[in-house]
């Protein structure tokens, strides 16, 4: 093997490992749950990173049944300013790894550009490289992609071992494939470029509030969480559905 090629090799080595779960598919309006990340430095795992976060507002049950998180486990959750200084420097100076990594990368550059945090990171894609190399007819999704190259399956729909389950994917992708084509493996930025969502103004919540409290509605979110979009479309639905409060 040329030098060059060895240098390659230990570039693409050294990565964090990541995976999120989420109240949602929607970066803009949904909130993250957990986050977990795996430090590899020359192939080899050197730290972990787990942290359930309270996303300030109740799961749906579909939520809860596909990734066994609760709110009563959110309870004492650490908010997300909290989780994501702790993830920023648990991963400086690397680059980010994930199955459809750029799908996880929109939610936490969401949060952290709502906390005037600067997120930036370059990316490896275990998705990308699995639909590269593996048949067209073999789906491509995490569990199917290890199954097919042999890693041993993880604890599906947990942020950790999903973590786990891309770098030991990742790891069976390079060792086979990397001498077929060893740019795929280098880290790309990863470009995503948000606006900040602004808080809910003191005027809409409280038309919010009154709103909730003439219908009797129980809202499952905490209002002093939600940005001015969120509370506007819950303001518009209330109304369209059981008029302004005036009007009962």
């Amino acid at each position: 093997m040329r030098v060059g090629e060895v240098s390659q090799i230990k570039e693409t080595e050294c990565y964090a490992a990541l995976d999120l779960e989420m109240t949602g598919l929607d970066a803009k309006n949904d909130r993250i749950i957990e986050i977990g990340a795996i430090r590899v430095e020359k192939g080899i795992v050197t730290g972990t990173f787990s942290s359930l976060v309270r996303p300030g507002r109740k799961l749906e049950a579909r939520v809860e049944e596909l990734t066994n998180i609760t709110d009563c486990m959110l309870e004492g959750a650490p908010e997300i300013p909290e989780v994501m200084e702790r993830l920023s420097s648990f991963t400086e100076g690397l680059p980010l790894l994930g199955h459809n990594i750029a799908f996880d990368y929109r939610f936490l550059k969401q949060a952290a550009v709502d906390q005037g945090m600067r997120f930036e990171r370059d990316g490896i894609d275990t998705l990308t490289l699995c639909r590269l190399f593996m048949p067209p007819d073999e789906k491509k999704n995490l569990g199917s992609a290890c199954s097919y190259y042999g890693v041993r399956p993880q604890t599906a729909h947990r942020a950790l071992s999903d973590a786990f389950s891309a770098h030991f994917l990742y790891q069976a992708l390079l060792n086979r494939h990397f001498q077929e084509k060893p740019e795929a493996f280098m880290a790309k930025p990863l470009n995503y470029h948000v606006k900040r969502r602004q808080p809910a103004t003191k005027k809409q919540k409280e038309v919010l509030r009154d709103l909730l409290k003439y219908h009797k509605i129980n809202l499952s979110a905490q209002i002093d969480g939600l940005t001015r979009n969120e509370v506007s479309r819950m303001i518009d639905k209330i109304v369209s559905q059981c008029g302004r409060a005036a009007e009962r």
